[in-house]
């Protein structure tokens, strides 16, 4: 009589992601993040302080834009390059926003700088169109970028690996999918 049930089981084991994998992975809490600290360093480089230089403005933006788009490869290295198509700008999209929630906080508590003075909520609509382009073009370059460095790498590496014949059915599946039409093989 055969059996329906087995003898054994087996035991399946589930990995639980760790808490900074599970918020990479989230393209909401990764943006909002981003645009919390990103409107944070800004409106710290531009504050009034005494004795501040050139070389610290320029630190203080470049600590904001290294923040950006580290976040921003973090969240996408976590995807395929098909899904960073939509995800790039959802996350200029989100951070954006946030940025400009944070903002609205800020005139509110009038700690928003802008100019050598302080930005007012009549201002708001402009600093919003400004940071909705600024971030937009920043995170999807440095996203089409960071794609073709990707592309680069495997390629490299299916090369170094002498997998010629995978990069090459690759190249011609990529080929395929957009009509281009691909010389017979043989």
């Amino acid at each position: 009589m055969p059996s329906f049930f087995p003898r054994h089981t087996v035991a399946w084991k589930l990995e639980e992601p760790s808490a900074i994998r599970r918020l990479t992975l989230s393209l909401v809490e990764m943006a909002v993040l981003t645009g919390i600290v990103v409107r944070l360093l800004r409106s710290l480089a531009l504050s009034d302080t005494e004795g501040s230089n050139l070389l610290v403005l320029v630190g203080m933006f470049g600590l904001a834009l290294t923040v950006l788009c580290g976040m921003l490869t973090l969240h996408l290295g976590n995807y395929t390059l098909h899904q960073w198509l939509w995800r790039a700008p959802a996350f200029a999209g989100i951070e954006a926003a946030t940025e400009m929630a944070v903002s609205l906080a800020l005139i509110a508590l009038r700690r928003e700088p802008l100019g050598s003075g302080r930005a007012e909520f009549g201002d708001w609509p402009g600093m919003l169109a400004d940071t909705l382009i600024t971030r937009f073009v920043t995170v999807v370059v440095f996203a089409m970028l960071l794609a073709g460095v990707v592309q680069l790498v495997r390629w490299a590496l299916l090369k170094h690996e002498h997998r010629d014949h995978t990069a090459v059915a690759i190249h011609h599946d990529h080929q395929r999918r957009q009509g281009v039409p691909t010389p017979p093989e043989g």
